[in-house]
């Protein structure tokens, strides 16, 4: 059974930095895609940054943009998620998740086309 377990959340000042952790197993594929999510309190779950696990390729939705680097311990199983600049519209819980990667196909954030989820990890951006 595939499953995914975040970590490295909490509590930071705007304008300050997180890490997270998402390690992986009990996959077989070895061409999928981690996706990193977020859900603030009252609004619906949207898709952050993805990357690839053959080629390291790398998607980011527009909103953080050059605020997070999404990348991967191949070795060990794990995608980290570094975010900077962090602001209290950065505040909810965060989620990864796991697709195959289609080919001929595109890295995207649809929701409901990722199979495998973790419990989520709470980031908190307040003074």
């Amino acid at each position: 059974q595939l499953q995914l377990v975040e970590s490295g959340g909490g509590l930071v000042q705007p304008g300050g930095s997180l890490r997270l952790s998402c390690r992986v197993s009990g996959f077989t594929l070895e061409d999928y895609v981690i996706g990193w999510f977020r859900q603030a309190p009252g609004k619906e779950r949207e898709g952050v940054s993805c990357i690839r696990s053959t080629d390291g390729s790398t998607y980011y939705t527009a909103s953080v943009k050059g605020r997070f680097t999404i990348s991967s311990n191949n070795a060990k199983n794990t995608v980290f998620l570094q975010m900077n600049r962090l602001n209290p519209e950065d505040t909810a819980v965060y989620y990864c998740a796991w697709t195959p990667y289609a080919l001929g196909g595109e890295l995207h954030l649809r929701i409901r086309e990722y199979d495998y989820w973790g419990q989520g990890t709470q980031v908190t951006v307040s003074s």
